[in-house]
């Protein structure tokens, strides 16, 4: 059997179903090769050690020690790719702040439809981490005291639209902790399931100087607050009598996901006397890669994130060879170049 470009994979899972389930399945796809089970992270620290695999799958509730404090003991000594399997909980957020590339949950493997759509969407996602930049090194950005005092109070002319995929919850993350709570009106699309984006942005309301929520329909986007696209629907802006609001609607997906980046960055591209600046971040695939484009052509500013802070860089590298972007820049630096634009761009509130 060739397995020399097989993705190695080591399965940690304190479940002895999980850890048999998992490896059996992903042992019958043809590009994956499970070279080893632990039911704890001592144990996979050994395994790490003897198999030396590509990706690991990661269970955070476990004894002895649980995934999240294993992921911080690890990464900076032994960077590896890691996605981890959860139930619905804010934890997996720690877990990605650990450096974890992805999470997929396990809650309802009840019918064979739900174990078939777990291990499609597994094997999709440890092949997306075989190939994503893990380890790296924290961002030096602007801070909230500094951002807070640099930013005028703006009218609501203005609207910032971010997409992201893989690697995003933490680069969003980065972004808006960075900002004041006095900037034009943010709105996200973040690939991510149903009840996540309600965590995700919790969390981030709970550290961030703006309003952070998760979208419902007609909620009005306006300075100071950031709406996140719920799972599951797809998010447009559109322009009524009393200003900009969300819509929330389900839908079939767009490029393999529901919500998706371009819906959100098309319906911007149409707004009329409204101006606009959008973000395209790490993630694989071309989501929002066109609909940055429509936005440019319609006038928007475009930013890119950069390849070397990307996790994984394929949506902004799309966007950037299609000619959407205008200016790719580190991570970092996306913050600050937020409120240039804003400064340059959006008219300071008289009122």
């Amino acid at each position: 059997m060739i397995t020399e470009n097989k993705i190695r994979v080591l399965v940690v899972d304190d479940s002895l179903f999980m850890r048999e389930f998992i490896s059996s399945e992903l042992s019958k796809d043809s590009g994956l090769l499970v070279v080893g089970k632990a039911a704890d992270p001592f144990e996979a620290s050994d395994k790490i050690m003897e198999f030396n695999p590509d990706v690991m799958t990661l269970d955070i509730q476990m004894p002895r020690m649980n995934g999240i404090e294993f992921l911080r003991k690890l990464m900076p000594q032994y960077p590896l790719p890691v996605v981890v399997v959860s139930s619905v909980s804010s934890n997996v957020f720690d877990a990605l702040n650990a450096g974890a590339v992805d999470f997929i949950t396990k809650s309802t493997l009840k019918t064979e439809t739900d174990k078939r759509q777990f291990i499609s969407e597994l094997v999709v996602k440890i092949k997306i981490a075989s190939i994503a930049k893990v380890g790296q090194h924290k961002h030096t950005g602007i801070q909230n005291h500094i951002a807070k005092k640099t930013a005028g109070r703006k009218d609501n002319d203005c609207l910032i639209a971010i997409g992201a995929s893989t690697g995003g919850t933490e680069a969003t993350a980065q972004i808006l902790k960075d900002l004041g709570n006095d900037l034009p009106g943010i709105v996200i699309v973040q690939h991510m399931p149903p009840v996540f984006t309600r965590l995700y942005a919790e969390r981030l309301n709970e550290t961030c100087a703006m309003e952070v929520k998760e979208a419902a329909d007609r909620d009005a986007v306006v300075p100071g607050r950031a709406l996140i696209a719920p799972g599951g629907l797809h998010m447009t802006v559109t322009k009524r009598e009393n200003g900009l609001n969300a819509e929330c609607r389900p839908g079939d997906k767009v490029n393999g996901h529901c919500p998706s980046v371009d819906v959100l960055f098309e319906s911007i591209a149409k707004l009329k006397g409204i101006n606009t600046l959008g973000i395209i971040l790490t993630g694989m695939g071309s989501d929002g890669a066109k609909g940055l484009l429509s936005m440019r052509q319609a006038g928007a500013e475009t930013i890119g994130q950069d390849q070397k802070t990307c996790v994984v860089y394929g949506m902004p590298a799309v966007a950037y060879n299609i000619g959407a972007v205008h200016f790719q820049m580190p991570l970092g630096d996306i913050s600050r170049s937020i409120y240039d634009w804003s400064n340059r761009v959006c008219r300071q509130n008289r009122g």
